[in-house]
Order: C-alpha cells, then sequence, then structure tokens
C-alpha cells in the first residue's frame, strides 16, 4: 500500500494560485492512477482531477477545467495540483487518493488509499 501526504494548501484572494503538493510513499508510485478529491463543509467530497499511470491520461471536473493542471513526477513520487484563477467556491479540503485501476475515475470509492488533506481557503 502506498502513505500519501499533500501539502501546499492555504490561504489565497480570489484570481490567486496555489500547488497542491501529494508525496507518495511505501508502493510503486508509477503503477498508480491519482486522483485529487476536495470536501468543502456540508457537502459531498467531489472529484477534481486525475492522472492515470497507463498512458498519463488526465481528467478534470467540468468546474475545474481551463484552471487547474494535474501532473505526476514517477521519479519523485509526487503527483501536483497547479490551481490558478481560483474561486471562493473552490474553498475545500484537499485529498490525494491513489488506485492501481488503470483509468481515471471520479467516484471517491474507486480509489484505496488517502491523505490527510490540505485546507484551500479562497477569499472573495
Amino acid at each position: 500500500q502506498v502513505q500519501l501526504v499533500e501539502s501546499g494548501g492555504g490561504l489565497v484572494q480570489a484570481g490567486g494560485s496555489l500547488r497542491l503538493s501529494c508525496a507518495a510513499s511505501g508502493g510503486t508510485f508509477s503503477r498508480y492512477t491519482m486522483g485529487w478529491f476536495r470536501q468543502a463543509p456540508g457537502k459531498e467530497r467531489e472529484f477534481v482531477a486525475g492522472v492515470a499511470w497507463v498512458g498519463g491520461t488526465t481528467r478534470y471536473a467540468d468546474s475545474v477545467k481551463g484552471r487547474f493542471t494535474i501532473s505526476r513526477d514517477n521519479a519523485k513520487n509526487t503527483v501536483n495540483l497547479q490551481m490558478n484563477s481560483l474561486k471562493p467556491e473552490d474553498t475545500a479540503v484537499y485529498y490525494c487518493a491513489a488506485d492501481d485501476k488503470f483509468s481515471v475515475y471520479d467516484k471517491y470509492f474507486d480509489y484505496d488509499q488517502w491523505g490527510q488533506g490540505t485546507q484551500v481557503t479562497v477569499s472573495s
């Protein structure tokens, strides 16, 4: 199993940028499909972006397309989420997730391993 640790969250003004990172250890990172999810207070955990380990295919939620970019570095065992043009509605705890499926799935129950989360707050 892989252990995941997120970093990079914080407070930013609307229109600003943040870069989240997720460091993986204890597994063969290159064989995991990685996802980013987020959960705002009182809301369900929702898919943000993912990158497959087969072919590096990426997938994004409609709400973040064109603003967020997911990338992975298999040499460093990390997956990053570059978030630009942030909006107050992007405020949430962001979680990194991993699974050994071939493709990116957008349901939280499709992922077996989770990090502890990092808070992102976007002020208006």
